[in-house]
């Protein structure tokens, strides 16, 4: 069977190529802008990451790629930045100059992919920008649509919505089918409660009933009502699940980081001044951890915190966050304390990154099976 193949966009660490590596596809290629991400991406390469092997990792602004050098790819992916639509930043969704769900709609457009699979935060979905989600949606529909540059995204968003209106289901051209999901990534196993969002499209002529994966976990106390209450199909379902993974189940066999580096633990230095202060009170080693924040100006701490019984607080260790983002332990992370945590900060989860592209891999598999038989069937009713 031919190997999947992907480029990606907005690569930062390495956090959704690592997962999408382990669902089977095979980068081409990983573009990101900030110097310290790609330091870390080009160092754990180089040391052989299984992950990033026979992969061009290129620092650039994605706005001077040509992308049409991919055409044929399967995949393309990528995590436009974030801060547009962040409930911690300004949220200046579309006029911010910072948006680039344009740059990875161009390059669906020049790489007309199989698939693609965009991921934001969960602000993207606020009603704020609810029409500028069905911009972004529509876009992604038609890539190749024309957009009026004199023109305001609004104005265009009903020029696009009058576009499908007249093409339907049976217009011509580059058409995608697109769906939009949000996940709590805690639903998927990781120990950590982080709510993203994602904009999965297939190609038009890729016959496919894919659907989102379905959570595998759920907050144990939720979990226990409703089983207590559930009957038939429901009480069946529910006894699949298992509860969330806690934060201390993902760091039990780490030892208290020091001021000393470690050779078998890296990335596990203590960070001293952690304090709790009103709305920043840490993470609790009997739940997920909270959502780890990238932060514009330095790193937050209450979401960057173990809160012990006792009420004493510390920072997480990088590699003690690597867990909670669920990186492997033999991925390093280039920078500062601070800059590395910025990394995981805006990381997606490796192992709901997995899930989420190993759905899309069986489904492109499993259509690129399906001409294979009918090729087959073809040859042997000719013969």
């Amino acid at each position: 069977m031919k190997q999947l193949e992907s480029i990606e966009l907005f690569s930062g660490a390495g956090g959704l190529a690592l997962g999408l590596h382990a669902a089977d596809f095979q980068h081409r290629a990983l573009y990101e802008w900030n110097a310290s991400a790609v330091e870390t991406l080009r160092y754990n390469q180089k040391m052989g990451h299984e992950s990033l092997t026979d992969c061009e990792i290129s620092r650039a602004d994605v706005r001077d790629v040509d992308f049409r050098k991919y055409r044929g790819v399967d995949l393309v992916a990528g995590g436009p930045p974030c801060q547009p639509f962040s409930m911690g930043g300004k949220a200046a969704g579309m006029n911010d100059v910072r948006d680039m769900f344009p740059q990875a709609i161009r390059a669906v457009a020049e790489v007309q992919p199989r698939a693609f699979i965009f991921e934001n935060v969960r602000g993207l979905l606020r009603p704020a920008f609810s029409n500028y989600v069905e911009y972004i949606r529509l876009q992604m529909e038609y890539p190749e649509y024309p957009l009026a540059e004199n023109s305001s995204w609004d104005q265009n968003l009903a020029r696009l919505q009058r576009h499908k209106e007249r093409v339907g289901k049976s217009g011509d051209g580059l058409r995608y089918r697109v769906h939009v999901h949000q996940a709590n990534a805690a639903d998927f196993g990781v120990p950590q409660q982080r709510h993203r969002v994602f904009f999965i499209g297939f190609r038009s002529d890729i016959e496919t009933d894919w659907s989102f994966p379905k959570p595998t976990h759920m907050d144990g106390t939720q979990l226990a009502k409703r089983l207590a209450k559930a009957k038939g199909s429901e009480a069946k379902y529910l006894k699949g699940l298992s509860p969330w993974v806690p934060l201390s189940a993902a760091i039990r066999d780490l030892p208290m980081p020091t001021d000393k580096p470690s050779k078998k633990w890296p990335n596990h230095l203590l960070q001293n001044g952690a304090k709790s202060y009103p709305g920043h009170t840490g993470s609790p080693l009997d739940r997920p951890a909270k959502a780890l924040k990238a932060g514009a100006h330095g790193v937050p701490g209450g979401e960057n915190m173990i809160l012990y019984p006792d009420d004493t607080v510390r920072y997480l260790s990088v590699r003690e966050s690597a867990r909670v983002q669920t990186f492997p332990d033999d991925y390093i992370f280039l920078g500062s304390w601070t800059e590395a945590m910025r990394q995981l900060g805006n990381a997606v989860p490796v192992k709901l990154a997995e899930i989420v592209g190993k759905s899309v891999a069986e489904a492109l598999s499993g259509q690129t099976n399906k001409k294979a038989q009918a090729s087959g069937n073809e040859a042997i009713q000719s013969s």
